[in-house]
């Protein structure tokens, strides 16, 4: 049997596991405390969105996050409110996690989508973090007004997953799959990264002048409902990092890897508690990038 149908089955299973929440839950047991916080004299205000049926939340499966952040010296505060120039005003960085919507339409609206767009090019600084369908389809407004197009679907690649599955795909310098940028290379060597695990995710690609964080290497593979179709993701990325006007945008194309959770009847660790990676760090260089506009001086 040709290797490329046996990756249907496994995509189905992730994608129905991913969204029973029982399945999911935060590992209480990660350690999110920052020994020497990168902001101690300032504190960058972080607005974590919570309007839009996020699947992922400051006290849920993004707690571990949040925290971790907050340890960082970031000031974390929940959004409760339709995107506004009003709601966005005093915030340095917006994080949305996994916004949902019914029937695979968008998330926001464009008034919204519109007033994200204007409050990042005025210099605000956007984390957009989306996932494998149908989480593509929800923020795909959104992230149209960046610049950056989603599969929408499921991305595979078995030449470089680990061993527990075939999506959970694997990104190293080694194999030149992380890509040159002040959020991989960390402030000093300590932060560099050098291996990250995601957790089946979609494919991105970002517009002219961005850099692939996590590059698809040639022989991954994305899966698009609702025919199924698979095409090659070579050339495309699952993590993007890019100014757009006098802000920043970092856009995830899988919302695990920034997680800390254990999932299943056996616990299995889903996130940055996944041995042997820099998931942790990665969160926290993704931080530092976009909060350094309003803070350059402590984060660097």
């Amino acid at each position: 049997m040709n290797r490329v149908i046996l990756l249907v089955p496994v995509f189905l299973v992730v994608g129905v596991g991913s969204l029973a929440s029982g399945q999911q839950v935060a590992d209480t047991k990660f350690d999110t405390k920052v020994a020497k916080p990168a902001y101690t004299a300032t504190h960058p205000k972080v607005l974590f969105d919570e309007a839009h049926a996020n699947f992922h939340t400051t006290t849920g499966r993004y707690k571990p996050f949040a925290d971790l952040i907050a340890s960082d010296g970031l000031k974390v505060t929940p959004n409760l409110s339709d995107f506004s120039k009003k709601t966005l005003q005093g915030a340095d960085v917006l994080v949305i996690a996994n916004a949902t919507a019914d029937q695979k339409k968008s998330a926001f609206t464009d008034a919204e989508a519109d007033a994200v767009r204007d409050w990042v090019q005025q210099g605000g600084s956007l984390l957009l973090i989306t996932d494998h369908d149908p989480f593509g389809s929800a923020s795909e407004s959104l992230a149209q007004r960046f610049g950056v197009e989603m599969s929408k679907g499921y991305t595979s690649d078995p030449a470089h997953s680990e061993p527990r599955s075939q999506s959970c795909l694997n990104f190293t310098r080694e194999e030149k799959l992380i890509g040159d940028h002040p959020i991989t290379q960390g402030r000093n060597d300590s932060e560099r990264i050098n291996r990250v695990v995601t957790f089946t995710g979609q494919s991105l690609k970002g517009p002219s002048g961005s850099v692939a964080l996590l590059k698809l290497a040639d022989t991954a593979i994305d899966r698009v409902p609702p025919d199924n179709k698979l095409t090659s993701a070579a050339g495309r990325a699952q993590a993007l990092a890019f100014p757009f006007g006098k802000g920043k945008v970092v856009v995830m194309g899988e919302a695990g890897l920034l997680s800390a959770q254990v999932t299943g009847p056996d616990r299995q660790p889903m996130g940055m508690n996944y041995p042997g990676i820099d998931n942790r760090q990665l969160a926290l260089n993704i931080m530092h990038w976009l909060a350094m506009p309003k803070a350059k001086d402590e984060a660097r």
